[in-house]
């Protein structure tokens, strides 16, 4: 299930100075997570761990674009988390990382409604697709804010080591985020040069200024000069310091009298403090200055997540012998081209899909789809389905190209589970499956069934197919549906009474097997015969199974068969041993 947050979005407002977000999402920047929570626990972080969930409760409760989708549409039978989990992974150098697979899930589910959008992130994908320097800036970026999430929120053994160090470590990291989003992206031409306005911004600004400072300090205090002396064995006999430079350009330094003079006034008044004390003072006034800086950090490692995840996509494809792309986008009156189509799943799970062809005249169509079983429809249709999010969320989508559509909707249903507590049979079932199909279905959305009617009497499923397709025509959908009703589908295609009908039947190769490639047309066999014999189901195997059955319980029935066939077990055992 994906939960979404409806907290409303935050634009970037020009009201007096603007607070920049580095959003690489949207063309206007948003903040889209809630801003006061994440102080808050970044503050808690910082001041002493929290072993984890900082990012995560952060990104996963995050807003998103507006969006017409209806996640529950369609997110279980396309298997989304799984295709986020296996297909988008965050790979740099070779080595699979951890990602945010709840934001990830909750971003694609809701792909916006907005074209400017999608634009926006498909010119950012391939400038990184394009550019390997830009894509290793964005891989160095991203292990460097995973590196400060992991040590703001590693709780786990903090009593051990000098509080003070771990802050300042934690500070050091917060600048080189910046520093490299300033240098790193200045010859970006897309979104991404949104990174380098926002260091360069950051960068200006007083309390980077205080940081770098504080950073300075504690890496020189002073410069020592020293005369060492080495005898001939190589060991230092002694060493004797020459001279000592303060870094006087630092604010915070201070001359050894005036530190000294500091102390002893504070000491008269009544206070003790010690350098340690000291440090952490000026530690916390830096941090706080930076803190509204490092809310949007977290926001920036889930839209980093977003694109190296495609680029893992892309990745996974490639070692797999396929292709990806960012398809040309047409008017749903123009044809729908997808070459090289494979499942991204069946590659995930490590088997090599294969890819296939597909064209229709005009998307605005319902297209039946015939053939075997076992024959790739199924798979088809979650391809299909897959594509057609992943192409409305400004991704790449599984093929070498194509041309699509944009859909207002996305309804699929592939699965259909028998509950132990479902009132209604078969028949009911389905009829409720339909019904919902045109409770949640806009003009003009896409629509993936797999199977329609298939559970009920063939004449009353065909009366009601047949009712539902041309009820789909009122609302000029993208649909796909399987059917088995083979007779029925060809009835369909001889009349031609439904004018927006189109029709794809399974290619058969030699011996009539699957090719898993797909023709204009109505398949004339399911291939029941084919698929029994594949699976053992011929009158000949049957036969056999009863006739091994039949011998078994008479050899049981004799006196001493147990014994004899436990000595067999026995001897079996330990011939094997």
């Amino acid at each position: 299930m994906v939960s979404v947050s409806l907290l409303p979005l935050q634009p970037e407002r020009v009201v007096g100075e603007p607070v920049f977000v580095p959003d690489l999402l949207h063309p206007t920047p948003l903040r889209r997570i809630d801003v006061e929570q994440t102080k808050t626990a970044i503050a808690l972080a910082f001041a002493g761990g929290v072993s984890g969930g900082v990012f995560s409760e952060a990104l996963d409760a995050a807003t998103v674009a507006p969006s017409d989708w209806e996640p529950a549409a369609f997110v279980s039978d396309l298997f989304l988390p799984q295709f986020v989990a296996l297909c988008m992974r965050v790979r740099i150098d070779g080595q699979q990382l951890a990602h945010s697979s709840g934001h990830l899930v909750n971003v694609l589910a809701r792909p916006p409604s907005d074209l400017s959008t999608v634009h926006h992130r498909r010119a950012l994908l391939a400038e990184l697709a394009g550019s390997p320097s830009l894509r290793k800036e964005l891989e160095r970026l991203y292990l460097t804010i995973s590196r400060f999430r992991a040590m703001l929120e590693g709780a786990a053994g903090i009593g051990k080591w000098d509080a003070n160090r771990r802050q300042l470590d934690i500070l050091q990291l917060v600048k080189e985020i910046i520093d490299c989003a300033a240098e790193g992206f200045i010859g970006a031409r897309s979104g991404l040069a949104r990174l380098a306005a926002f260091g360069r911004r950051v960068q200006e600004d007083e309390p980077y200024r205080s940081l770098a400072d504080l950073l300075r300090y504690d890496e020189r205090l002073a410069t020592l000069s020293l005369e060492v002396r080495v005898g001939a064995d190589g060991r230092i006999r002694g060493f004797e310091v020459v001279s000592i430079q303060e870094d006087e350009k630092n604010p915070f330094v201070s001359s050894p009298w005036r530190r000294w003079f500091g102390k002893l006034e504070l000491f008269a008044r009544g206070f003790k403090f010690s350098d340690g004390e000291v440090m952490a003072r000026l530690i916390d006034a830096v941090f706080e200055g930076l803190q509204d800086e490092l809310v949007s950090l977290v926001q920036l490692f889930g839209d980093v997540e977003f694109y190296l995840g495609a680029l893992g996509f892309q990745d996974l494809a490639r070692d797999g012998g396929l292709a990806v792309s960012l398809p040309d986008l047409v008017e749903p009156d123009e044809p729908r081209v997808l070459r090289g189509l494979f499942n991204p799943l069946l590659l995930a799970h490590g088997v090599k899909p294969v890819p296939c062809d597909l064209t229709t005249d005009r998307h605005d169509t319902t297209v039946l789809v015939t053939g075997p079983n076992s024959g790739g429809k199924t798979r088809l249709l979650q391809s299909l389905g897959l594509t057609q999010l992943l192409a409305q969320a400004g991704l790449f989508v599984p093929a070498r190209s194509g041309a699509l559509a944009l859909a207002t909707g996305l309804v699929v249903s592939l699965i259909q589970e028998t509950k132990a507590d479902q009132a209604e049979g078969r028949l009911g079932t389905e009829l409720i499956r339909i019904r919902a199909l045109f409770e949640r279905l806009p003009p003009g959305a896409m629509v993936i069934l797999d199977e329609l009617c298939s559970g009920t009497n063939p004449s009353e499923g065909e009366e009601i197919f047949e009712l539902v397709v041309h009820m789909l025509t009122k609302l000029a959908p993208q649909a796909f549906i399987t059917t088995h009703f083979l007779a029925f589908a060809a009835r369909l295609e001889r009349e031609r009474k439904i004018e927006d009908l189109r029709f794809l039947q399974v290619e058969l190769g030699a011996e009539q097997r699957p090719t898993y490639q797909f023709t204009s047309g109505v398949a004339h066999t399911s291939l029941a015969a084919h698929a029994a014999s594949r699976l053992g189901v011929t009158r000949e195997q049957l036969l056999a199974l009863i006739d091994k059955n039949t011998r078994r319980v008479e050899a049981a029935d004799r006196p001493g068969a147990e014994c004899h066939e436990s000595q067999g077990a026995r001897g079996d055992q330990h011939g094997g041993g």
